[in-house]
């Protein structure tokens, strides 16, 4: 298991991005959150096999169908928070 920070840049807020992320994060069997910022990107912390989290990474490139990701910063760390499920915060 592996935690990972990541944060999204580029048009990623208000175009479902949020809610595709959870999908896909639930379809890996990752646990973590998302969720806007007030910079217009959008961050997320996840944990999982490393594997699954380098797939949801990939993911995180493309994002929703209307999204247009520029960059992907992501952190790795060998320390969990021991994350229940994957939620979307406000």
């Amino acid at each position: 298991m592996k935690h990972i920070s990541i944060t999204i840049y580029g048009l990623v807020q208000g175009v479902s991005f949020r809610y595709y992320a959870k999908e896909k994060a639930e379809e890996l069997d990752i646990c973590g959150w998302v969720r806007n910022e007030s910079d217009n990107s959008v961050h997320i912390e996840v944990e999982g096999e490393e594997e699954n989290l380098k797939e949801f990474i990939a993911w995180c490139h493309q994002g929703s169908p209307s999204a247009q990701p520029k960059k992907v910063d992501c952190s790795f760390s060998t320390s969990l928070k021991n994350f229940n499920d994957f939620e979307i915060k406000f």
